[in-house]
């Protein structure tokens, strides 16, 4: 069963996985306009202090259990607190990452789709041109479809020739492609106003939403509260030290953020867009940018493919969290079930690849309140999974390491391999058995109100 669950082959190949699984459209697509439409530089601030704070302390929380039991979520709960309801707190962050993988992997066939789309089509697109291309059911199917086959022959081949594997591959490619565009975006003419805006704050522009947004950018675009921190946990060797390595990941996650903002905003002050233009920036905004741009149609194309890689390392880890769950407890072998597994969230995505005007019912399926979230199935999937659940998961994920199982156990455990760990142990224990457990409570109750995809 050893050889069957894996380990990281390298410190190195886990912080890369590790950070792949945290990098995804999150960064790319819902960092920057976030950032736009909460008044830019003060949001990313603190968004940066947040990260650091926050996110790291929980990171290590959810890596400690992990490698602490060598177990997915369930049977990591279930072995420190054997025979007790807590395990149901795994199951509820496998289900979560199965919702999500559903919806998400539809979004990532869109970024996929739009690599050929930015190539091939000419004039200058327009809105009407993003709703016929989701509501066309064979690119909708068919690239979802794809995205989940790729995603799931990763997964088959294992935790080092697999995943480990392929993010030693497109995370570099993944860097290398934000700085060409960085350089690209940056030459245009005018674009000095987009870094001014991006880099300058005013905190005059700050007020409770903006606190909240960035809290919760923060905690999400680092995948906590699912488990699959655990996940990537149980596959870590004793002699990797957690605190440096999940340091290193959330410096990762935060830096390919800003990245992703620097392409972005000089780009949109250079030609006159509106830096708050929503959730339309990535597919109707930047499109029309990028259409009036020199080589536009190759730049175009570079970003889909760098925002497609970021997408395909997130759906990587959340298709491996189920895997996880069923090679560890139901002792199946990795190369069957993942195509099972794949299959099944293939079957469960469908109704959101379908809700974007293909079918009027799943289109119009309004299950939670208009004043939540729009009424198509794959925006109440979002919030649903990406929004409500996955804060859920995290607040009861923080309670059990923090209180049952022990924030002095979780700390024992970062402490081996982590000399350098010491000196912040204590502040540590404090924010994961006092402060997270309410921060994380915060977000849950305004969650109602800020809504969106991590």
């Amino acid at each position: 069963m050893k050889s069957e669950r894996g380990l990281w082959g390298s410190k190195l190949g886990f912080i890369l996985a590790a950070s792949g699984s945290a990098i995804g459209l999150g960064n790319v697509w819902r960092f920057p306009y976030i950032t736009g439409e909460n008044g830019g530089a003060a949001f990313v601030l603190i968004y940066l202090v947040f990260v650091l704070l926050l996110g790291l302390p929980y990171m290590m929380a959810e890596f400690a259990l992990g490698r602490a039991t060598q177990l997915n979520p369930v049977g990591a709960i279930e072995k420190v607190k054997p025979g007790n309801k807590w395990k149901y707190v795994g199951l509820l962050g496998i289900i979560t990452s199965i919702g999500i993988l559903s919806f998400y992997g539809v979004i990532a066939g869109w970024t996929f789709g739009y690599i050929f789309k930015s190539l091939f089509d000419t004039g200058t697109p327009a809105s009407n041109d993003f709703s016929a291309f989701i509501s066309n059911p064979q690119y909708e199917i068919g690239l979802y479809a794809i995205f989940i086959i790729v995603t799931a022959v990763i997964v088959y081949k294992g935790v080092e020739s697999g995943i480990e594997k392929w993010s030693k591959i497109l995370m570099p490619l993944l860097l290398v492609l934000f700085i060409i565009l960085i350089v690209y975006a940056n030459l245009l003419p005018n674009s000095s106003q987009g870094i001014e805006f991006y880099l300058y704050p005013d905190f005059s522009k700050v007020g409770f939403k903006t606190i909240i947004a960035a809290l919760g950018q923060a905690f999400f675009s680092l995948s906590l509260g699912l488990g699959l921190m655990i996940t990537f946990g149980s596959y870590i060797p004793k002699s990797t030290n957690i605190f440096t390595s999940a340091l290193y990941i959330v410096l990762f996650d935060a830096i390919v953020a800003l990245f992703a903002g620097l392409i972005i905003f000089p780009a949109l002050f250079a030609l006159g867009e509106n830096p708050a233009s929503g959730p339309s920036l990535v597919f109707i905004v930047l499109p029309k940018l990028f259409s009036q741009m020199p080589a536009g149609n190759f730049v175009g194309a570079a970003f889909f493919i760098l925002l497609s890689i970021a997408a395909l390392t997130s759906t990587i880890s959340l298709l491996e969290v189920p895997v996880s769950y069923l090679v560890d407890e139901k002792n199946v072998s990795r190369k069957k079930i993942v195509w099972y597994v794949a299959f099944f969230v293939f079957i469960v995505g469908l109704p959101s690849a379908l809700s974007q005007g293909t079918v009027k019912f799943f289109t119009n399926f309004g299950w939670l309140p208009s004043s939540l979230t729009s009424a198509d199935f794959l925006s109440q999937m979002s919030f649903f999974f990406g929004d409500f659940l996955l804060t859920f998961g995290a607040l009861l994920l923080c309670i059990f390491i923090g209180w049952i199982w022990g924030a002095k156990n979780a700390g024992a455990e970062i402490m081996i391999s982590g000399d350098n760990f010491s000196k912040f142990k204590g502040t540590w224990i404090f924010l994961i058995k006092y402060l997270l457990p309410v921060i994380v409570l915060v977000i849950l109750v305004s969650i109602f109100k800020v809504t969106g995809i991590s």
